[in-house]
Protein backbone atom coordinates (compact mmCIF):
# COMPACT_ATOMS: atom_id res chain seq x y z
CA UNK A 1 0.00 0.00 0.00
CA UNK A 2 1.65 3.54 -1.07
CA UNK A 3 1.19 6.05 1.09
CA UNK A 4 1.35 10.15 -0.07
CA UNK A 5 4.31 11.60 2.16
CA UNK A 6 3.46 14.64 2.37
CA UNK A 7 -0.37 12.93 3.73
CA UNK A 8 1.19 11.64 6.37
CA UNK A 9 3.51 14.03 7.83
CA UNK A 10 1.83 17.51 8.75
CA UNK A 11 3.57 20.68 9.98
CA UNK A 12 2.60 23.03 12.91
CA UNK A 13 0.68 25.41 11.39
CA UNK A 14 -1.38 22.39 10.11
CA UNK A 15 -3.00 21.99 13.17
CA UNK A 16 -5.49 24.29 14.94
CA UNK A 17 -4.49 27.44 16.07
CA UNK A 18 -5.26 27.66 19.63
CA UNK A 19 -6.98 30.73 20.49
CA UNK A 20 -8.57 30.75 17.04
CA UNK A 21 -12.55 31.39 17.96
CA UNK A 22 -12.68 29.94 21.30
CA UNK A 23 -10.60 31.14 25.19
CA UNK A 24 -10.42 34.38 26.50
CA UNK A 25 -10.66 37.67 25.61
CA UNK A 26 -7.76 38.15 26.20
CA UNK A 27 -6.44 35.81 23.93
CA UNK A 28 -8.86 36.38 21.14
CA UNK A 29 -7.07 40.00 21.09
CA UNK A 30 -3.99 38.71 20.64
CA UNK A 31 -5.03 36.30 18.12
CA UNK A 32 -6.72 39.25 16.05
CA UNK A 33 -3.58 41.53 16.34
CA UNK A 34 -1.20 38.27 15.26
CA UNK A 35 0.50 39.09 18.02
CA UNK A 36 1.50 35.40 18.24
CA UNK A 37 2.85 35.13 14.76
CA UNK A 38 3.95 38.66 14.09
CA UNK A 39 5.11 40.23 17.69
CA UNK A 40 8.76 40.89 16.66
CA UNK A 41 7.05 43.33 14.26
CA UNK A 42 5.35 45.13 17.60
CA UNK A 43 9.00 44.59 19.31
CA UNK A 44 10.63 46.32 16.96
CA UNK A 45 7.97 49.24 16.25
CA UNK A 46 8.73 50.21 19.82
CA UNK A 47 12.50 49.97 19.89
CA UNK A 48 11.88 52.71 16.52
CA UNK A 49 10.00 54.56 18.89
CA UNK A 50 12.43 54.43 22.27
CA UNK A 51 15.36 55.43 20.33
CA UNK A 52 13.34 58.27 18.44
CA UNK A 53 12.83 60.33 21.21
CA UNK A 54 16.42 58.86 23.07
CA UNK A 55 18.21 60.45 19.79
CA UNK A 56 15.98 62.58 17.84
CA UNK A 57 18.79 64.22 16.41
CA UNK A 58 19.92 61.34 14.37
CA UNK A 59 18.01 58.12 14.73
CA UNK A 60 14.64 59.13 12.63
CA UNK A 61 15.98 59.23 9.44
CA UNK A 62 15.91 57.60 5.77
CA UNK A 63 19.65 57.67 6.77
CA UNK A 64 19.68 55.78 9.30
CA UNK A 65 16.98 53.74 7.73
CA UNK A 66 19.53 52.86 5.21
CA UNK A 67 22.64 52.27 7.55
CA UNK A 68 20.42 49.60 9.17
CA UNK A 69 20.22 47.78 6.42
CA UNK A 70 23.76 48.34 4.85
CA UNK A 71 25.19 47.38 8.32
CA UNK A 72 22.85 44.08 8.79
CA UNK A 73 22.97 42.95 5.06
CA UNK A 74 26.14 40.44 5.97
CA UNK A 75 23.93 39.40 9.41
CA UNK A 76 21.30 38.57 7.28
CA UNK A 77 23.30 36.59 4.70
CA UNK A 78 25.24 34.44 7.82
CA UNK A 79 21.45 33.66 9.69
CA UNK A 80 19.89 32.31 6.06
CA UNK A 81 22.86 30.38 5.85
CA UNK A 82 21.91 28.51 8.38
CA UNK A 83 17.84 28.99 8.65
CA UNK A 84 17.81 24.98 6.03
CA UNK A 85 19.74 23.08 8.44
CA UNK A 86 17.89 24.25 11.32
CA UNK A 87 14.73 23.59 9.44
CA UNK A 88 15.69 19.96 9.10
CA UNK A 89 16.51 19.92 13.16
CA UNK A 90 20.99 19.83 12.00
CA UNK A 91 23.47 22.79 13.91
CA UNK A 92 25.81 24.47 11.90
CA UNK A 93 28.18 26.23 14.37
CA UNK A 94 30.75 25.97 11.83
CA UNK A 95 29.15 28.79 9.15
CA UNK A 96 31.02 31.76 10.91
CA UNK A 97 34.56 30.26 10.17
CA UNK A 98 33.63 28.83 7.04
CA UNK A 99 32.63 32.36 6.13
CA UNK A 100 35.88 33.82 7.07
CA UNK A 101 38.11 30.71 5.18
CA UNK A 102 36.34 31.60 2.37
CA UNK A 103 37.19 35.54 2.68
CA UNK A 104 40.26 35.38 2.72
CA UNK A 105 41.02 32.13 0.43
CA UNK A 106 39.68 34.26 -2.42
CA UNK A 107 41.78 37.30 -1.15
CA UNK A 108 44.48 34.88 -1.18
CA UNK A 109 43.67 33.49 -4.77
CA UNK A 110 43.13 37.09 -5.85
CA UNK A 111 46.42 38.81 -4.15
CA UNK A 112 48.23 36.00 -5.77
CA UNK A 113 46.95 36.65 -9.10
CA UNK A 114 44.07 34.66 -9.85
CA UNK A 115 41.74 36.09 -12.06
CA UNK A 116 38.35 37.64 -9.70
CA UNK A 117 35.56 34.95 -11.47
CA UNK A 118 38.20 31.57 -10.70
CA UNK A 119 38.75 32.87 -7.53
CA UNK A 120 35.57 33.40 -6.16
CA UNK A 121 34.46 30.23 -7.68
CA UNK A 122 37.46 28.32 -5.81
CA UNK A 123 35.92 30.19 -2.77
CA UNK A 124 32.58 28.83 -3.09
CA UNK A 125 33.94 25.33 -3.74
CA UNK A 126 35.98 25.63 -0.58
CA UNK A 127 32.53 26.65 1.54
CA UNK A 128 30.61 23.51 -0.72
CA UNK A 129 33.76 21.32 0.52
CA UNK A 130 33.35 22.70 4.25
CA UNK A 131 29.86 21.65 4.02
CA UNK A 132 30.13 18.65 2.78
CA UNK A 133 32.79 17.47 5.57
CA UNK A 134 29.99 18.81 8.03
CA UNK A 135 27.58 16.87 6.68
CA UNK A 136 29.88 13.46 6.06
CA UNK A 137 30.64 13.63 9.95
CA UNK A 138 27.00 14.38 11.19
CA UNK A 139 24.81 12.23 8.61
CA UNK A 140 27.21 9.67 7.47
CA UNK A 141 28.98 9.22 10.64
CA UNK A 142 25.78 10.27 12.87
CA UNK A 143 27.75 12.56 14.97
CA UNK A 144 25.68 14.97 17.02
CA UNK A 145 25.55 17.88 14.87
CA UNK A 146 26.10 20.09 17.83
CA UNK A 147 29.99 18.31 18.68
CA UNK A 148 30.32 17.81 15.16
CA UNK A 149 30.17 21.66 13.90
CA UNK A 150 31.98 22.34 16.51
CA UNK A 151 34.98 20.12 16.10
CA UNK A 152 34.87 20.65 12.15
CA UNK A 153 35.03 24.57 13.20
CA UNK A 154 38.33 24.17 14.92
CA UNK A 155 39.92 22.52 11.97
CA UNK A 156 38.37 24.85 9.71
CA UNK A 157 40.41 27.65 12.13
CA UNK A 158 43.63 26.18 11.49
CA UNK A 159 43.31 26.40 8.16
CA UNK A 160 42.73 30.16 8.60
CA UNK A 161 45.74 30.58 10.50
CA UNK A 162 47.58 28.49 7.66
CA UNK A 163 46.75 30.92 4.99
CA UNK A 164 47.14 33.67 7.01
CA UNK A 165 49.25 33.38 9.67
CA UNK A 166 46.70 35.32 11.74
CA UNK A 167 47.51 38.33 9.57
CA UNK A 168 44.93 40.52 7.62
CA UNK A 169 45.41 40.07 3.99
CA UNK A 170 45.62 43.67 1.91
CA UNK A 171 46.77 44.24 -0.87
CA UNK A 172 46.17 47.43 -3.74
CA UNK A 173 44.92 44.38 -5.86
CA UNK A 174 41.41 43.98 -4.14
CA UNK A 175 40.69 47.55 -4.65
CA UNK A 176 39.19 46.48 -7.92
CA UNK A 177 36.91 44.54 -8.83
CA UNK A 178 36.79 42.51 -5.77
CA UNK A 179 36.13 45.33 -4.10
CA UNK A 180 32.43 45.88 -6.41
CA UNK A 181 31.07 42.60 -5.00
CA UNK A 182 30.02 44.24 -1.53
CA UNK A 183 30.88 47.88 -1.83
CA UNK A 184 28.87 48.87 -5.37
CA UNK A 185 26.25 50.70 -4.16
CA UNK A 186 22.97 52.36 -5.73
CA UNK A 187 20.52 54.81 -3.65
CA UNK A 188 22.55 54.39 -1.09
CA UNK A 189 22.27 50.89 -0.46
CA UNK A 190 24.88 47.87 -0.92
CA UNK A 191 24.90 45.41 -3.47
CA UNK A 192 24.72 43.03 -0.15
CA UNK A 193 21.17 44.11 0.34
CA UNK A 194 20.20 42.92 -2.74
CA UNK A 195 21.94 39.68 -2.44
CA UNK A 196 19.83 39.07 0.51
CA UNK A 197 16.52 39.74 -0.78
CA UNK A 198 17.56 36.86 -3.54
CA UNK A 199 18.84 34.66 -1.01
CA UNK A 200 15.71 34.66 1.37
CA UNK A 201 13.50 34.76 -1.73
CA UNK A 202 15.22 31.50 -2.61
CA UNK A 203 14.73 30.19 0.65
CA UNK A 204 11.28 30.70 1.11
CA UNK A 205 10.19 29.29 -2.26
CA UNK A 206 11.77 26.67 -1.17
CA UNK A 207 10.62 26.31 2.04
CA UNK A 208 6.95 27.58 1.50
CA UNK A 209 6.25 26.11 -1.99
CA UNK A 210 7.64 22.85 -2.72
CA UNK A 211 7.41 19.07 -1.59
CA UNK A 212 11.26 19.67 -0.27
CA UNK A 213 10.46 22.07 1.85
CA UNK A 214 7.55 20.34 3.30
CA UNK A 215 10.01 17.32 3.76
CA UNK A 216 12.45 19.29 5.41
CA UNK A 217 9.45 20.86 7.87
CA UNK A 218 8.81 17.40 8.77
CA UNK A 219 11.71 16.25 9.43
CA UNK A 220 13.02 19.19 11.49
CA UNK A 221 9.48 18.90 13.53
CA UNK A 222 9.59 14.89 14.19
CA UNK A 223 11.86 12.96 12.77
CA UNK A 224 11.02 9.43 13.70
CA UNK A 225 7.85 10.75 12.24
CA UNK A 226 8.77 11.46 8.92
CA UNK A 227 11.16 8.08 8.78
CA UNK A 228 7.50 6.74 9.11
CA UNK A 229 6.51 8.37 6.65
CA UNK A 230 9.20 7.37 3.93
CA UNK A 231 10.77 10.72 4.13
CA UNK A 232 14.77 10.43 3.28
CA UNK A 233 15.87 11.86 6.91
CA UNK A 234 19.70 11.19 6.25
CA UNK A 235 19.54 12.76 2.72
CA UNK A 236 17.59 16.03 3.30
CA UNK A 237 19.92 16.25 6.45
CA UNK A 238 23.35 16.22 4.45
CA UNK A 239 21.95 18.61 1.52
CA UNK A 240 21.03 20.77 4.21
CA UNK A 241 24.50 21.17 5.67
CA UNK A 242 25.77 21.01 2.26
CA UNK A 243 23.52 24.41 1.06
CA UNK A 244 24.77 26.07 4.59
CA UNK A 245 28.16 25.60 3.56
CA UNK A 246 28.07 27.14 -0.12
CA UNK A 247 25.82 30.19 1.52
CA UNK A 248 28.09 30.78 4.60
CA UNK A 249 31.09 30.64 1.89
CA UNK A 250 29.33 32.87 -0.29
CA UNK A 251 28.71 35.48 2.15
CA UNK A 252 32.45 35.10 3.38
CA UNK A 253 33.34 36.32 0.03
CA UNK A 254 30.97 39.34 0.11
CA UNK A 255 31.92 40.65 3.55
CA UNK A 256 35.68 40.28 2.24
CA UNK A 257 35.17 42.20 -0.36
CA UNK A 258 33.13 44.94 2.22
CA UNK A 259 36.30 44.71 4.65
CA UNK A 260 38.37 44.95 1.29
CA UNK A 261 40.56 42.43 2.23
CA UNK A 262 40.94 39.03 3.97
CA UNK A 263 40.57 39.12 8.08
CA UNK A 264 40.93 36.55 10.41
CA UNK A 265 38.69 36.72 12.10
CA UNK A 266 36.12 38.24 10.14
CA UNK A 267 33.37 36.13 10.61
CA UNK A 268 33.56 35.11 14.13
CA UNK A 269 31.11 38.65 14.96
CA UNK A 270 28.60 36.91 12.84
CA UNK A 271 27.88 33.97 15.11
CA UNK A 272 25.73 34.73 18.00
CA UNK A 273 23.92 37.35 16.02
CA UNK A 274 23.37 34.89 13.13
CA UNK A 275 21.72 32.61 15.72
CA UNK A 276 19.36 35.01 17.46
CA UNK A 277 18.02 36.12 14.25
CA UNK A 278 16.97 32.98 12.79
CA UNK A 279 15.93 31.53 16.44
CA UNK A 280 13.56 34.62 16.53
CA UNK A 281 12.64 34.29 13.11
CA UNK A 282 11.13 30.89 13.85
CA UNK A 283 8.88 32.87 16.24
CA UNK A 284 7.38 35.01 13.38
CA UNK A 285 5.11 34.09 10.47
CA UNK A 286 5.41 30.80 10.80
CA UNK A 287 5.04 29.69 14.61
CA UNK A 288 7.87 27.17 15.70
CA UNK A 289 9.73 26.86 12.33
CA UNK A 290 12.48 28.46 10.61
CA UNK A 291 11.34 30.95 7.64
CA UNK A 292 13.21 33.35 5.91
CA UNK A 293 10.98 35.69 6.34
CA UNK A 294 10.84 35.90 10.17
CA UNK A 295 14.81 35.94 10.23
CA UNK A 296 14.45 39.11 8.03
CA UNK A 297 12.16 41.06 10.41
CA UNK A 298 14.78 39.61 12.78
CA UNK A 299 17.37 40.55 11.71
CA UNK A 300 16.33 44.22 11.43
CA UNK A 301 14.82 44.18 14.88
CA UNK A 302 18.39 43.40 16.04
CA UNK A 303 19.73 45.79 13.80
CA UNK A 304 18.00 48.53 14.45
CA UNK A 305 18.35 48.14 17.84
CA UNK A 306 22.25 47.68 17.79
CA UNK A 307 22.21 50.74 15.32
CA UNK A 308 20.38 52.47 18.06
CA UNK A 309 22.45 52.06 20.74
CA UNK A 310 25.26 53.05 18.92
CA UNK A 311 24.06 56.37 17.83
CA UNK A 312 23.14 57.00 21.43
CA UNK A 313 26.30 56.32 22.52
CA UNK A 314 26.08 53.44 24.91
CA UNK A 315 28.46 51.39 26.15
CA UNK A 316 30.12 49.03 23.66
CA UNK A 317 28.84 45.92 25.57
CA UNK A 318 24.99 46.65 25.47
CA UNK A 319 25.05 45.42 21.59
CA UNK A 320 26.42 42.05 22.46
CA UNK A 321 24.13 41.99 25.52
CA UNK A 322 20.69 42.95 23.95
CA UNK A 323 21.87 40.09 20.77
CA UNK A 324 22.21 37.66 23.81
CA UNK A 325 18.70 38.65 25.99
CA UNK A 326 16.75 38.61 22.45
CA UNK A 327 18.74 35.25 21.43
CA UNK A 328 17.42 33.39 24.75
CA UNK A 329 13.98 35.20 24.48
CA UNK A 330 13.81 33.42 21.44
CA UNK A 331 14.65 30.35 22.66
CA UNK A 332 12.08 30.46 25.46
CA UNK A 333 9.40 31.34 22.73
CA UNK A 334 10.16 28.84 20.28
CA UNK A 335 9.81 25.92 22.98
CA UNK A 336 6.97 27.34 24.35
CA UNK A 337 5.14 27.59 20.52
CA UNK A 338 6.55 24.15 19.76
CA UNK A 339 5.07 22.91 22.78
CA UNK A 340 1.62 24.42 22.78
CA UNK A 341 1.52 23.01 19.01
CA UNK A 342 1.77 19.85 19.92
CA UNK A 343 -0.59 20.32 22.64
CA UNK A 344 -3.09 21.70 20.20
CA UNK A 345 -3.02 18.26 18.29
CA UNK A 346 -6.52 16.33 18.87
CA UNK A 347 -6.59 13.71 21.00
CA UNK A 348 -7.74 10.25 19.67
CA UNK A 349 -10.64 9.20 21.81
CA UNK A 350 -9.77 5.89 23.48
CA UNK A 351 -13.69 4.80 23.76
CA UNK A 352 -14.28 4.73 20.07
CA UNK A 353 -11.32 2.80 19.75
CA UNK A 354 -12.91 0.70 21.95
CA UNK A 355 -16.06 0.38 20.72
CA UNK A 356 -14.61 -0.11 17.14
CA UNK A 357 -12.77 -3.03 18.74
Amino acid sequence: MSVNVDERVSTPTEHREPGRGTGTPTSRWMSRLAVDKVGAIYVWIAIIVVFSIWVPETFPNITTAKQILNSNAITALAALSVTIPLAARVFDLSFALNMTLCGVAVAHFVVDGVPLIPAVGLGVLIGLAVGLINATVVVGMKIDSFIATLATGSLIQALITLVTNDTPISDVKLAGGFSKIGQTTSQGLILPVLYVAVVALGIWYLLEHTATGRRLYAVGFNQDAAKLAGVKVRRLQFLALVTSGVLAGTSGIVLASILGGGSPTAGTPYLLPGFAAVFLGATQLKNGRFNAGGTLIAVLLLGTGTTGLGLANAPQWSGSLFVGVVLIAALMVTGLQRRTTLAARPVPDKSEDLASA
